[in-house]
């Protein structure tokens, strides 16, 4: 290669090596740095819609007075009677729109319509049901089953008028007497008026007939058969029976001489107008009566059966209001409350017999 030539090539490298070493630099291309995982957008929280939840229909309380409807029919002893009055005062005020009856007829006369006649939802008694009376119940159709509830306690009142300054005290021979075999005051004790006794009593029917000739003449003469004193009583001079213990109160009332015997609430309710007499040393009270140290403390009852429960609600209706509100009312009627044991069993009773 000539000189010249060389030299024009040497020119032109150099040529070529100015140029790019003047070029600009390329532009490098931006890396993205790593791309983070991204997290999932949070949904917003959404609160859960209450649900209504339908208020729950109120339970009908079956015993309620104003849930019941329809008849009910009572008869019986003229002690338990106005207790049971004082109930159905109290059930018809709570809401009972039904007819409630209440015959005044004596424990005896009671059971005969419950047991006999089957008349009756419920029977009164101022003594417990004879096995007699149980056997009649079931020989009816459909059978009775009786069931007895007590409801409170009684103590039969031995009662003279309050001209009577004589006597205050008895004892249980004089009782006896005072109630058979004597005429005169005298024949008792020769120390009283030589004036004939009044005599005022019960019914034969009467529940406190048959309980006071038990305890004051049966066993205080030791009589064996009981309708053997009922005969001696019903044959004493100058005696005067009813059914209604008004009656009586007003026979006592009205004579200086005059004896008689009823339920409790009877002598209360007259107050000053009558006296009541103890029996050997013993006063009728609550305390008496519930430890039974008085002569004629005895119990009050009312008999259903669980048939006539189920099959009448107002039935059952009332024996439940019965038993629970008793003893808010039976001082003021003049008897005596139950011990809360024997309130207690009543309830038991109740929830047997409805099952």
């Amino acid at each position: 290669m000539s000189r010249k030539l060389w030299s024009i090539v040497s020119v032109l490298i150099v040529l070529a090596l100015a140029l790019a070493a003047c070029a600009p630099a390329a532009t490098p291309t931006a890396t993205q740095p790593p791309t983070q995982e991204e997290k999932p957008t949070a949904t917003p929280k959404v609160e859960p819609t209450a649900t209504e939840i339908p208020s729950p229909t109120p339970t009908v309380n079956p015993f309620d007075p104003a849930a019941v409807s329809g008849d009910i029919y009572t008869a019986g002893s003229s002690t338990v009677g106005p207790l049971t009055e004082a109930i159905i005062e109290m059930f018809v005020a709570d809401g009972f729109t039904g007819q409630v009856k209440n015959d005044i007829i004596g424990s005896g006369a009671g059971f005969e319509r419950f047991c006999k006649t089957g008349e009756t939802d419920i029977s009164n008694a101022s003594r417990k049901i004879k096995d007699s009376e149980v056997e009649n119940c079931g020989k009816l159709n459909p059978a009775r089953n009786p069931i007895g509830f007590l409801v409170g306690l009684d103590a039969i009142a031995v009662v003279v008028n309050p001209q009577n300054d004589w006597v205050e005290n008895v004892t249980k021979d004089q009782l006896f007497k005072l109630f058979t075999s004597a005429e005169k005051w005298s024949d008792v004790d020769p120390s009283w008026p030589n004036e004939p006794i009044l005599r005022y009593t019960p019914g034969t029917d009467s529940g406190t007939f048959d309980f006071f000739v038990e305890v004051a003449v049966q066993k205080t003469g030791k009589i064996e058969k009981l309708d053997e004193a009922k005969k001696l009583v019903l044959e004493a001079k100058n005696l005067n029976a009813s059914e209604d213990d008004n009656v009586l109160v007003q026979g006592v009332e009205g004579n200086k001489y005059a004896i008689g015997y009823f339920g409790y609430a009877y002598y209360k309710g007259e107050g000053s107008k009558l006296k009541v007499l103890s029996i050997e040393g013993i006063k009728p009270s609550l305390e008496t009566a519930e430890n039974g140290t008085y002569l004629l403390s005895r119990p009050l009852f009312i008999y259903s059966d669980a048939g006539i429960m189920k099959s009448k609600p107002q039935v059952a209706a009332f024996i439940r209001y019965y038993l629970e509100h008793v003893n808010e009312v039976i001082e003021e009627v003049g008897y005596f409350p139950a011990s809360k044991e024997a309130m207690e069993n009543n309830l038991k009773l109740f929830e047997e017999a409805m099952k």
